[in-house]
């Protein structure tokens, strides 16, 4: 779909001339062998928007069956490769300097696999002509990054005000699956941001998401009232409610593909994260509780 497209230039400019260099025998060493990646991250924000911003690394999606290709890969090159997290992220360092190799989501809904290498657009990056993750794929992983520090809602109207009129808007609905409130949330924000471009996302879009919405307010409460659910948004955030109140975790949920490893070392990673109090008095490690 986007193959055509006219993608803003490599970002040169933005990145120091060694990190530059670290990310472009990298991606070069990848297309060489033949490994099926994408390039993601600011490379790609910039590509779809156009805004240009300094970047602390190069994200690369891959499936997770390439990933020990790929370190291989790397560390022929002399770099260091590790499974920094199992369920989601992998990690390439030349000394300071890292490329992140992702494979799912942080929260764990967003795997990628096929769908994510069908009509990519190519773009040259740092000098390497490379595909791109498609914008619906994008959108999605940003979506639920609502973090205290880290919000990435604004990508995501920057996103939809440049491509509207382009995005798959039946795969995105597809893509967003039982998740469907977040992406109605971002689609209510973007009127919000831009009054004067609402029209822009199709009108049968809104009608089906609020036709969804309509139809669960009349619903019977569930059966399971207790799940919070903004462990996906939030792997901080949320933590009393799965610590201190009971929850269930989402992230624990069929909604996820996490395990309860996967989110103790997730959560045990948060930065100055502070074991959580024992009813006996001690101490319990990172990891969140739930019912």
């Amino acid at each position: 779909m986007y193959s055509t497209m006219a993608l803003a230039p490599s970002l040169e400019e933005e990145v120091a001339p060694e990190t530059a260099a670290f990310y472009r025998r990298a991606l070069q060493t990848l297309v060489d062998a033949g490994v099926p990646f994408l390039v993601g991250g600011a490379f790609a924000h910039a590509c779809f928007t156009g805004i240009r911003r300094a970047t602390k690394d190069l994200d690369l999606f891959i499936q997770r069956r390439h990933f020990e290709r790929v370190a291989e890969l790397m560390r022929a090159q002399g770099w260091d490769a590790e499974m920094t997290y199992p369920h989601w992220l992998a990690k390439v360092y030349d000394g300071e300097e890292f490329i992140d190799l992702i494979f799912n989501s942080g929260n764990g809904v967003a795997p990628v696999d096929e769908r994510w290498f069908r009509n990519n657009a190519v773009a040259d990056v740092l000098g390497v002509p490379v595909r791109i993750a498609n914008i619906e794929d994008g959108l999605l992983s940003k979506s639920f990054i609502m973090e205290r520090e880290r919000y990435d809602g604004a990508d995501v109207a920057h996103l939809l005000q440049a491509n509207a009129e382009r995005l798959d808007w039946p795969g995105l609905l597809q893509r967003f699956g039982p998740h469907w409130r977040v992406l109605l949330g971002h689609l209510t924000l973007f009127g919000f941001i831009y009054p004067g471009e609402r029209h822009r996302i199709p009108a049968w879009v809104m009608q089906e998401l609020m036709t969804r919405l309509a139809a669960e307010v009349r619903q019977p409460a569930p059966v399971d009232r207790h799940v919070c659910a903004g462990t996906l948004l939030s792997r901080e955030q949320y933590l009393h409610d799965v610590e201190q109140l009971g929850y269930v975790d989402g992230r624990l949920t069929a909604a996820s593909t996490m395990s309860e490893s996967d989110v103790a070392s997730w959560t045990a990673a948060i930065p100055g994260r502070q074991p959580v109090p024992s009813a006996d008095g001690g101490e319990v490690p990172h990891a969140p509780g739930h019912a």
